[in-house]
């Protein structure tokens, strides 16, 4: 079978394999692969200036830096994965003492997360690969995201879900013909369940930091801030400050490899500073990142951002070195100031969801503690909408009072 990539590496002890040589983690010891791209082939066929296959408003923009052929799918929500916007929200930033700040939000992708990103390279993946059927583990977005794309091209889905996620997330895997099944237990004992599964089946597994093709979706979140950020920034500025909610690593690690790929092209020069925030009740690899190792210890994970709350990180040490390697570090933020972010981004009309607001909270964490400085540039990462968790969003905020229908009444409330 032809690829489009040269070949995969193992993240811990950096062995190579053939592209049909492996499927998910390394066969010696576990770890996470990356998927190595054919550089000097793409560098003598494209350029910075032109190298987006195509003019589509998607990911599918970088198909050339994709490790994966054209899907198909035209006019479908497969093909508006990505491309997200970019908001430059002034208020926020004079309130923080900033002089540049940009939030990239994720809410606008077809499933309204960016678990969109990985699961249609995926499903991209096992059309090309011949898989029927498609698994995954997830608190919600994943899963939502699996069915979406999966439905888009009329392929099968199957998910395993915690009974306690978000009763709006459960609906979008439903609604999108998934096949749903709700474990009586957390997110780390429904991966577990999955992976059997998809040894004693035969199905393909999507789950991050368990399919490498995963983090191939999420560094187009690099690709995109590189261009519509990175290339904009002045030439003898300072470089680009990014901060992404962690959960299982896989987002933080992805974006990374979006960097990576392209300072390996050498098309951006430096890569910009990244920085982690988990939430101080789920902080698994902010842990071993301040510990000064790659060890990476569960923890009994409590946070009503559900979507990075995991016992046993999956792709934590590529996390960490998405931290370690740039210059950044990881922040931990309490659920009381995550949902004070939800507030704070709600003025500024983003509307973000506990994980997605993790990130703000973790910038406005780093300015009281003088880890950035006021003219850095600096880019907020909100990975999903705050639709997709309503009960939190409404702890976030005041009830809205409820009047008798009189002038008289308004009056009494509005003075």
């Amino acid at each position: 079978m032809k690829h489009k990539f040269s070949h995969f590496t193992c993240s811990l002890c950096g062995s190579d394999y053939e592209p049909e040589e492996v499927t998910y983690t390394c066969p010696k010891d576990g770890g996470n692969l990356d998927v190595i791209l054919n550089y000097d082939a793409i560098n003598a066929e494209n350029s910075p200036e032109k190298f987006m296959d195509l003019p589509e408003a998607s990911l599918w923009r970088y198909l050339n830096l994709l490790p994966v052929f054209n899907p198909g799918g035209i006019g479908t929500p497969l093909r508006r994965a990505g491309w997200t916007p970019v908001y430059k929200p002034v208020r926020l930033a004079e309130q923080l003492g900033l002089q540049n700040l940009w939030v990239k939000d994720e809410s606008p992708n077809p499933t309204a997360s960016f678990k969109d990103r990985a699961s249609a390279i995926v499903v991209a993946r096992a059309a090309q690969i011949g898989a029927e059927v498609t698994v995954a583990a997830s608190t919600g977005n994943a899963g939502a995201a699996l069915a979406g794309m999966a439905a888009a091209v009329g392929a099968k889905a199957v998910i395993f879900a915690p009974k306690t996620a978000p009763p709006a997330k459960i609906a979008q895997l439903i609604v999108f013909g998934a096949r749903v099944l709700l474990v009586d237990g957390n997110y780390d004992q429904a991966f577990d369940l999955s992976i059997e599964a998809t040894h004693n089946f035969g199905w393909y597994n999507r789950n991050t930091g368990f399919n490498p093709f995963t983090a191939e979706g999420k560094k187009t979140a690099g690709f995109e801030i590189w261009e519509q950020v990175i290339r904009r920034l002045p030439q003898d500025g300072k470089r680009l400050t990014v901060f992404i909610p962690v959960g299982d690593g896989n987002i933080i690690s992805g974006v990374h490899k979006g960097f990576k790929d392209l300072h390996a092209l050498g098309w951006l020069s430096e890569v910009p500073r990244i920085m982690g925030v988990q939430s101080t009740g789920s902080a698994a690899i902010a842990n071993t990142f301040h510990q000064g190792d790659e060890t990476i210890k569960p923890v009994a994970a409590d946070t009503l951002a559900d979507s990075i709350s995991v016992d046993l990180p999956r792709d934590g040490v590529r996390a960490v070195r998405a931290a370690r390697e740039t210059g950044g570090t990881y922040i931990t933020v309490p659920d009381e100031a995550i949902l004070a972010a939800i507030a704070e981004l709600g003025r500024v009309s983003i509307f973000a969801e506990p994980a997605a607001a993790t990130a703000y909270a973790g910038l406005a964490k780093a300015v009281e503690d003088n880890l950035v400085e006021a003219d850095d540039p600096i880019l907020v990462l909100s990975t999903g909408s705050g639709l997709k968790d309503v009960k939190a969003a409404m702890q976030a905020i005041s009830e809205a009072p409820i009047i008798e229908p009189t002038l008289d009444a308004v009056k009494k409330v509005i003075q």
